[in-house]
């Protein structure tokens, strides 16, 4: 499992960032450019998708990694 993708506000737009880094994967100038961008690289990795609001509140978390207890059957 890779590192959770944050879309956080950014001076330029929003900046889509791995958890713990410093610097921007990508800055896009939408959020829903940068949403897209960190759905993608959260999906490749199977990760958490973090979107922060333009106060930096958590607005929405998603998973989109593997599933720890998938359904019988």
């Amino acid at each position: 499992m890779g590192k959770n993708q944050h879309v956080v506000p950014h001076k330029d737009g929003w900046a889509v960032k791995g958890a713990g880094n410093q610097n921007a994967t990508k800055v896009m100038k939408t959020q829903g450019q940068a949403i897209n961008v960190a759905r993608e690289i959260a999906r490749n990795q199977q990760s958490e998708l973090v979107i922060l609001n333009k106060k930096g509140v958590i607005r929405q978390k998603n998973s989109l990694g593997k599933d720890p207890y998938p359904p019988k059957g």
